[in-house]
Protein backbone atom coordinates (compact mmCIF):
# COMPACT_ATOMS: atom_id res chain seq x y z
CA UNK A 1 0.00 0.00 0.00
CA UNK A 2 2.71 2.14 0.62
CA UNK A 3 5.17 3.64 -1.96
CA UNK A 4 6.90 6.10 0.12
CA UNK A 5 10.82 5.97 1.86
CA UNK A 6 9.45 5.12 5.18
CA UNK A 7 6.70 3.26 6.35
CA UNK A 8 7.14 4.46 10.01
CA UNK A 9 6.45 8.19 8.20
CA UNK A 10 2.95 6.15 6.68
CA UNK A 11 1.73 4.92 10.38
CA UNK A 12 2.45 7.87 12.09
CA UNK A 13 1.12 10.23 10.33
CA UNK A 14 -2.02 8.08 9.45
CA UNK A 15 -2.65 8.02 13.43
CA UNK A 16 -1.63 11.53 14.11
CA UNK A 17 -1.38 14.41 11.16
CA UNK A 18 1.06 16.60 12.62
CA UNK A 19 0.00 20.05 13.06
CA UNK A 20 3.30 21.45 11.58
CA UNK A 21 2.80 19.68 8.64
CA UNK A 22 -0.93 19.98 7.86
CA UNK A 23 -0.07 24.02 8.34
CA UNK A 24 3.22 23.51 5.74
CA UNK A 25 0.96 22.30 3.22
CA UNK A 26 -2.22 24.92 3.79
CA UNK A 27 0.33 27.57 3.49
CA UNK A 28 2.55 26.32 0.57
CA UNK A 29 -0.77 25.46 -1.61
CA UNK A 30 -2.59 29.17 -0.50
CA UNK A 31 0.46 31.29 -1.32
CA UNK A 32 0.89 29.14 -4.95
CA UNK A 33 -2.56 29.62 -5.89
CA UNK A 34 -2.47 33.19 -5.26
CA UNK A 35 -0.55 33.95 -8.64
CA UNK A 36 -1.12 30.52 -10.38
CA UNK A 37 -4.38 29.73 -10.54
CA UNK A 38 -6.24 29.35 -14.32
CA UNK A 39 -8.52 31.77 -15.92
CA UNK A 40 -11.98 29.98 -15.80
CA UNK A 41 -15.34 31.69 -16.84
CA UNK A 42 -16.90 30.17 -13.54
CA UNK A 43 -13.83 30.91 -10.96
CA UNK A 44 -14.84 33.36 -8.88
CA UNK A 45 -18.35 33.00 -8.84
CA UNK A 46 -20.48 32.46 -5.93
CA UNK A 47 -24.01 32.11 -7.50
CA UNK A 48 -24.73 28.31 -6.37
CA UNK A 49 -26.64 27.92 -9.16
CA UNK A 50 -23.73 28.26 -11.53
CA UNK A 51 -21.18 26.58 -9.19
CA UNK A 52 -22.95 23.50 -9.40
CA UNK A 53 -23.50 23.62 -13.38
CA UNK A 54 -19.72 24.13 -13.78
CA UNK A 55 -18.87 21.21 -11.36
CA UNK A 56 -21.23 18.66 -12.74
CA UNK A 57 -19.59 19.75 -16.30
CA UNK A 58 -16.65 19.28 -15.10
CA UNK A 59 -16.87 15.69 -14.07
CA UNK A 60 -14.52 13.32 -16.38
CA UNK A 61 -14.62 16.07 -18.92
CA UNK A 62 -11.51 18.27 -19.15
CA UNK A 63 -11.89 21.96 -18.48
CA UNK A 64 -10.97 23.13 -22.32
CA UNK A 65 -14.05 21.44 -23.38
CA UNK A 66 -16.30 22.47 -20.57
CA UNK A 67 -15.86 26.17 -21.31
CA UNK A 68 -17.43 26.95 -24.09
CA UNK A 69 -20.48 24.10 -23.22
CA UNK A 70 -20.48 26.17 -19.81
CA UNK A 71 -21.03 29.21 -21.39
CA UNK A 72 -23.81 28.33 -23.77
CA UNK A 73 -25.46 26.66 -20.95
CA UNK A 74 -25.39 29.83 -18.88
CA UNK A 75 -27.05 32.06 -21.85
CA UNK A 76 -29.64 29.69 -22.76
CA UNK A 77 -30.37 28.83 -18.99
CA UNK A 78 -29.50 31.29 -16.51
CA UNK A 79 -31.16 30.09 -13.32
CA UNK A 80 -32.67 27.09 -11.73
CA UNK A 81 -36.20 28.53 -12.81
CA UNK A 82 -34.98 28.69 -16.41
CA UNK A 83 -33.76 25.22 -16.51
CA UNK A 84 -36.23 23.79 -14.42
CA UNK A 85 -39.13 25.15 -16.91
CA UNK A 86 -37.52 24.20 -19.71
CA UNK A 87 -38.04 20.78 -22.10
CA UNK A 88 -35.50 17.45 -21.49
CA UNK A 89 -34.75 17.71 -25.26
CA UNK A 90 -34.27 21.86 -25.03
CA UNK A 91 -31.52 21.08 -22.08
CA UNK A 92 -29.93 18.07 -23.78
CA UNK A 93 -29.65 19.82 -27.05
CA UNK A 94 -27.88 22.12 -25.06
CA UNK A 95 -25.35 19.31 -23.71
CA UNK A 96 -24.92 17.74 -26.77
CA UNK A 97 -21.61 16.20 -27.73
CA UNK A 98 -20.00 16.98 -24.03
CA UNK A 99 -21.23 13.38 -22.81
CA UNK A 100 -22.05 11.31 -20.21
CA UNK A 101 -25.58 12.24 -20.66
CA UNK A 102 -27.03 11.26 -17.45
CA UNK A 103 -25.31 13.87 -15.98
CA UNK A 104 -27.87 16.67 -18.12
CA UNK A 105 -30.87 15.05 -17.16
CA UNK A 106 -29.93 15.12 -13.68
CA UNK A 107 -29.48 18.35 -13.60
CA UNK A 108 -32.96 19.01 -15.37
CA UNK A 109 -34.49 17.04 -12.87
CA UNK A 110 -33.03 18.43 -9.83
CA UNK A 111 -33.57 21.93 -10.76
CA UNK A 112 -37.41 20.99 -11.20
CA UNK A 113 -36.73 19.87 -7.24
CA UNK A 114 -35.09 23.17 -6.37
CA UNK A 115 -38.06 25.38 -7.79
CA UNK A 116 -40.91 23.23 -6.23
CA UNK A 117 -38.54 22.44 -2.88
CA UNK A 118 -36.68 25.23 -2.21
CA UNK A 119 -38.16 27.81 -4.16
CA UNK A 120 -35.38 28.11 -6.73
CA UNK A 121 -32.56 28.51 -4.60
CA UNK A 122 -30.03 25.33 -4.12
CA UNK A 123 -30.42 25.00 -0.26
CA UNK A 124 -26.93 25.11 1.69
CA UNK A 125 -27.26 22.24 3.71
CA UNK A 126 -25.39 19.05 3.45
CA UNK A 127 -28.32 16.24 3.18
CA UNK A 128 -30.63 18.65 0.99
CA UNK A 129 -27.98 18.72 -1.57
CA UNK A 130 -27.34 15.36 -1.46
CA UNK A 131 -31.03 14.52 -1.70
CA UNK A 132 -31.50 15.87 -5.08
CA UNK A 133 -30.61 13.89 -8.36
CA UNK A 134 -26.88 13.62 -9.47
CA UNK A 135 -25.19 15.34 -6.50
CA UNK A 136 -22.64 13.20 -4.52
CA UNK A 137 -20.10 14.11 -2.07
CA UNK A 138 -17.96 15.61 -4.26
CA UNK A 139 -20.81 17.87 -5.83
CA UNK A 140 -21.45 18.59 -1.77
CA UNK A 141 -18.51 19.61 -0.92
CA UNK A 142 -17.96 21.99 -3.85
CA UNK A 143 -20.74 24.02 -4.07
CA UNK A 144 -20.66 24.11 -0.19
CA UNK A 145 -17.55 25.43 0.22
CA UNK A 146 -17.30 27.62 -3.01
CA UNK A 147 -20.61 28.87 -3.39
CA UNK A 148 -21.26 29.48 0.23
CA UNK A 149 -18.35 29.53 1.82
CA UNK A 150 -18.69 26.86 4.37
CA UNK A 151 -15.21 24.43 5.51
CA UNK A 152 -16.72 21.39 3.14
CA UNK A 153 -14.11 19.04 1.85
CA UNK A 154 -14.12 17.74 -1.43
CA UNK A 155 -12.07 14.48 -3.19
CA UNK A 156 -12.28 14.59 -7.09
CA UNK A 157 -9.36 12.93 -9.21
CA UNK A 158 -7.11 15.14 -9.09
CA UNK A 159 -7.67 15.74 -5.33
CA UNK A 160 -7.35 11.70 -4.98
CA UNK A 161 -4.35 12.11 -6.83
CA UNK A 162 -2.37 14.87 -5.28
CA UNK A 163 -3.18 13.50 -1.65
CA UNK A 164 -2.08 9.76 -2.86
CA UNK A 165 0.88 11.52 -3.46
CA UNK A 166 1.77 13.53 -0.85
CA UNK A 167 0.72 10.04 1.70
CA UNK A 168 2.94 7.99 -1.01
CA UNK A 169 -0.37 5.57 -1.04
CA UNK A 170 0.05 3.30 -3.93
CA UNK A 171 -3.39 1.36 -3.62
CA UNK A 172 -6.24 2.00 -5.70
CA UNK A 173 -7.50 5.54 -4.55
CA UNK A 174 -11.51 4.19 -5.45
CA UNK A 175 -11.02 1.19 -3.12
CA UNK A 176 -13.19 2.05 -0.28
CA UNK A 177 -10.49 2.12 2.42
CA UNK A 178 -8.47 3.95 0.18
CA UNK A 179 -11.03 6.05 -0.11
CA UNK A 180 -12.40 6.57 3.72
CA UNK A 181 -8.50 7.80 4.24
CA UNK A 182 -8.11 10.19 1.57
CA UNK A 183 -11.34 11.53 2.75
CA UNK A 184 -10.22 12.12 5.96
CA UNK A 185 -7.18 13.71 5.13
CA UNK A 186 -8.82 16.28 3.12
CA UNK A 187 -10.99 16.77 5.63
CA UNK A 188 -8.35 16.98 8.13
CA UNK A 189 -6.32 19.48 5.68
CA UNK A 190 -8.84 21.71 4.89
CA UNK A 191 -8.14 25.22 6.31
CA UNK A 192 -11.24 26.66 8.18
CA UNK A 193 -12.37 30.04 6.66
CA UNK A 194 -10.88 29.34 3.40
CA UNK A 195 -12.19 25.51 2.13
CA UNK A 196 -13.01 27.32 -1.14
CA UNK A 197 -9.71 28.86 -1.81
CA UNK A 198 -7.95 25.54 -0.80
CA UNK A 199 -10.39 23.44 -2.73
CA UNK A 200 -10.13 25.26 -5.69
CA UNK A 201 -5.95 25.37 -5.55
CA UNK A 202 -5.85 21.23 -5.06
CA UNK A 203 -8.11 21.02 -7.81
CA UNK A 204 -5.62 22.82 -10.40
CA UNK A 205 -2.18 21.41 -8.67
CA UNK A 206 -3.80 18.30 -9.49
CA UNK A 207 -5.20 19.63 -13.49
CA UNK A 208 -1.93 21.51 -14.37
CA UNK A 209 1.36 20.26 -12.23
CA UNK A 210 0.51 17.16 -10.24
CA UNK A 211 -0.93 15.35 -13.79
CA UNK A 212 -1.22 11.13 -14.05
CA UNK A 213 1.56 11.58 -16.42
CA UNK A 214 4.98 13.22 -16.00
CA UNK A 215 3.81 15.00 -12.77
CA UNK A 216 6.33 18.83 -13.08
CA UNK A 217 7.57 18.16 -9.42
CA UNK A 218 9.86 20.75 -10.33
CA UNK A 219 6.99 23.26 -10.29
CA UNK A 220 5.29 22.11 -7.37
CA UNK A 221 4.90 24.10 -4.13
CA UNK A 222 4.55 20.60 -1.91
CA UNK A 223 8.05 18.97 -3.52
CA UNK A 224 9.38 19.58 -0.15
CA UNK A 225 6.40 17.87 1.90
CA UNK A 226 5.50 14.89 -1.00
CA UNK A 227 6.52 11.47 0.06
CA UNK A 228 6.16 10.30 -3.46
CA UNK A 229 8.28 13.11 -4.68
CA UNK A 230 10.84 11.42 -1.62
CA UNK A 231 10.88 8.51 -2.66
CA UNK A 232 11.31 8.99 -6.28
CA UNK A 233 9.02 7.73 -8.22
CA UNK A 234 6.04 10.36 -8.12
CA UNK A 235 4.24 8.84 -11.01
CA UNK A 236 4.05 5.32 -9.39
CA UNK A 237 1.97 7.08 -6.46
CA UNK A 238 -1.14 5.84 -6.54
CA UNK A 239 0.32 2.97 -8.91
CA UNK A 240 -1.61 2.00 -12.51
CA UNK A 241 -4.15 -0.08 -12.20
CA UNK A 242 -3.96 -3.31 -14.53
CA UNK A 243 -6.65 -2.46 -17.07
CA UNK A 244 -8.76 -5.81 -18.61
CA UNK A 245 -9.03 -5.64 -22.51
CA UNK A 246 -11.96 -3.02 -23.84
CA UNK A 247 -14.77 -5.34 -25.31
CA UNK A 248 -15.79 -4.28 -28.67
CA UNK A 249 -19.38 -4.45 -30.32
CA UNK A 250 -20.59 -4.08 -33.48
CA UNK A 251 -23.88 -1.87 -34.18
CA UNK A 252 -25.87 -1.34 -37.35
CA UNK A 253 -28.25 1.37 -37.30
CA UNK A 254 -30.82 2.39 -40.18
CA UNK A 255 -31.31 4.92 -41.99
CA UNK A 256 -34.90 4.45 -43.03
CA UNK A 257 -36.61 6.15 -45.44
CA UNK A 258 -40.17 7.41 -46.46
CA UNK A 259 -40.36 9.61 -49.15
CA UNK A 260 -38.58 12.64 -48.16
CA UNK A 261 -38.25 11.94 -44.39
CA UNK A 262 -36.37 9.77 -42.21
CA UNK A 263 -36.98 7.35 -39.09
CA UNK A 264 -35.35 8.81 -36.01
CA UNK A 265 -35.81 7.28 -32.27
CA UNK A 266 -35.46 8.62 -29.01
CA UNK A 267 -33.51 6.69 -26.69
CA UNK A 268 -35.01 5.49 -23.30
CA UNK A 269 -33.95 7.96 -20.81
CA UNK A 270 -32.80 5.86 -18.12
CA UNK A 271 -30.19 4.27 -20.37
CA UNK A 272 -26.67 4.99 -22.02
CA UNK A 273 -27.20 7.82 -24.12
CA UNK A 274 -30.66 8.43 -22.40
CA UNK A 275 -32.97 11.13 -23.98
CA UNK A 276 -31.09 11.51 -27.24
CA UNK A 277 -32.18 10.59 -30.63
CA UNK A 278 -30.65 8.40 -33.11
CA UNK A 279 -31.36 6.58 -35.92
CA UNK A 280 -32.31 3.19 -34.31
CA UNK A 281 -31.02 -0.07 -34.71
CA UNK A 282 -28.55 -2.37 -31.85
CA UNK A 283 -25.78 -4.49 -31.40
CA UNK A 284 -24.61 -7.24 -33.97
CA UNK A 285 -25.53 -10.89 -32.05
CA UNK A 286 -22.94 -14.05 -32.68
CA UNK A 287 -23.45 -15.45 -35.93
CA UNK A 288 -25.75 -12.21 -37.39
CA UNK A 289 -24.75 -10.64 -40.89
CA UNK A 290 -25.17 -6.86 -40.32
CA UNK A 291 -28.15 -7.15 -42.59
CA UNK A 292 -29.86 -9.71 -40.07
CA UNK A 293 -28.63 -7.68 -36.83
CA UNK A 294 -30.70 -5.00 -38.45
CA UNK A 295 -33.82 -6.51 -39.36
CA UNK A 296 -33.66 -8.24 -35.91
CA UNK A 297 -33.42 -4.95 -33.91
CA UNK A 298 -36.21 -3.04 -35.65
CA UNK A 299 -38.66 -5.57 -35.11
CA UNK A 300 -37.91 -6.33 -31.90
CA UNK A 301 -37.50 -2.61 -30.28
CA UNK A 302 -40.24 -0.59 -33.14
CA UNK A 303 -42.19 -3.36 -34.58
CA UNK A 304 -40.96 -2.25 -37.97
CA UNK A 305 -39.99 -3.98 -40.82
CA UNK A 306 -37.55 -2.61 -43.54
CA UNK A 307 -35.57 -3.31 -46.56
CA UNK A 308 -31.68 -2.43 -46.28
CA UNK A 309 -29.73 -1.24 -48.98
CA UNK A 310 -26.28 0.28 -49.08
CA UNK A 311 -24.11 0.98 -46.36
CA UNK A 312 -23.56 4.62 -45.92
CA UNK A 313 -20.45 5.30 -43.23
CA UNK A 314 -18.60 2.83 -40.64
CA UNK A 315 -17.90 4.71 -37.47
CA UNK A 316 -15.62 3.70 -34.75
CA UNK A 317 -16.17 5.48 -31.12
CA UNK A 318 -15.18 4.85 -27.80
CA UNK A 319 -17.40 4.70 -24.46
CA UNK A 320 -15.91 4.53 -21.29
CA UNK A 321 -15.73 0.65 -20.99
CA UNK A 322 -16.47 -0.62 -24.13
CA UNK A 323 -15.59 0.15 -28.21
CA UNK A 324 -18.36 0.17 -31.01
CA UNK A 325 -17.99 0.05 -34.90
CA UNK A 326 -21.76 1.94 -35.85
CA UNK A 327 -22.58 0.45 -39.60
CA UNK A 328 -25.35 2.63 -40.64
CA UNK A 329 -27.60 1.41 -44.03
CA UNK A 330 -30.03 3.56 -45.90
CA UNK A 331 -33.23 1.59 -45.34
CA UNK A 332 -36.68 1.81 -47.28
CA UNK A 333 -39.91 1.75 -44.53
CA UNK A 334 -41.43 -2.06 -45.60
CA UNK A 335 -44.32 -1.74 -42.94
CA UNK A 336 -48.18 -1.16 -43.50
CA UNK A 337 -48.01 0.51 -40.06
CA UNK A 338 -46.69 3.29 -38.24
CA UNK A 339 -43.65 2.30 -35.23
CA UNK A 340 -44.16 1.08 -31.92
CA UNK A 341 -42.52 2.13 -28.53
CA UNK A 342 -41.36 -1.41 -27.58
CA UNK A 343 -37.95 -0.86 -26.66
CA UNK A 344 -37.94 2.90 -27.88
CA UNK A 345 -39.34 6.69 -25.67
CA UNK A 346 -40.55 7.92 -28.88
CA UNK A 347 -39.59 7.82 -32.71
CA UNK A 348 -40.81 10.25 -35.30
CA UNK A 349 -40.79 11.09 -39.46
CA UNK A 350 -37.94 14.16 -39.66
CA UNK A 351 -36.78 16.00 -43.07
CA UNK A 352 -33.47 15.97 -43.11
CA UNK A 353 -33.22 19.79 -42.87
CA UNK A 354 -34.96 19.55 -39.83
CA UNK A 355 -32.47 16.89 -37.49
CA UNK A 356 -30.69 19.82 -35.81
CA UNK A 357 -33.64 20.25 -33.92
CA UNK A 358 -32.90 17.27 -31.82
CA UNK A 359 -30.22 16.17 -29.14
CA UNK A 360 -28.20 13.60 -31.39
CA UNK A 361 -24.79 11.53 -29.59
CA UNK A 362 -21.79 12.58 -31.31
CA UNK A 363 -22.15 8.97 -33.64
CA UNK A 364 -25.32 9.73 -35.19
CA UNK A 365 -24.09 13.58 -35.64
CA UNK A 366 -21.39 11.98 -37.84
CA UNK A 367 -24.41 9.64 -39.39
CA UNK A 368 -26.48 12.85 -40.58
CA UNK A 369 -23.53 14.85 -41.70
CA UNK A 370 -22.36 11.08 -44.13
CA UNK A 371 -25.97 11.93 -45.14
CA UNK A 372 -26.04 15.07 -46.07
CA UNK A 373 -23.10 14.88 -48.43
CA UNK A 374 -24.33 11.38 -49.89
CA UNK A 375 -27.81 13.82 -50.61
CA UNK A 376 -25.48 16.57 -51.92
CA UNK A 377 -23.23 14.35 -54.27
CA UNK A 378 -26.87 13.29 -55.50
CA UNK A 379 -28.27 16.64 -56.67
CA UNK A 380 -25.54 17.66 -58.35
CA UNK A 381 -25.02 14.29 -60.17
CA UNK A 382 -28.52 15.44 -61.42
CA UNK A 383 -27.91 18.82 -62.05
CA UNK A 384 -24.98 17.46 -64.32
Amino acid sequence: MFCGPDRLWYTYVMANLPDALRQAIRSRLLSWASTSLRDLPWRGERDPYRVWVSEIMLQQTRVETVIPYYERWIARFPTVEALAQADLGEALKCWEGLGYYARCRHLHRAAQVVLRDHGGQLPDDRDALLALPGIGLYTVGAILSLAFAQDAALLDGNVRRVLSRLLALDSDPKAAQTRKTLWSWAESLTPPGKAGQFNEAMMDLGATICTPRHPLCAECPLREVCQAYAGGDPEGCPSPLRREPTPHYDVAAGVIWEGESVLIAQRPLDGLLGGLWEFPGGKREAGETLTQCLERELCEEMGIQVVVGTQLIAIKHAFTHFRVTVYAFECRYGSTHDPETIGVNDWCWARLEDLDRYPFSVVDQKIIVALRASKQREAQGVQT
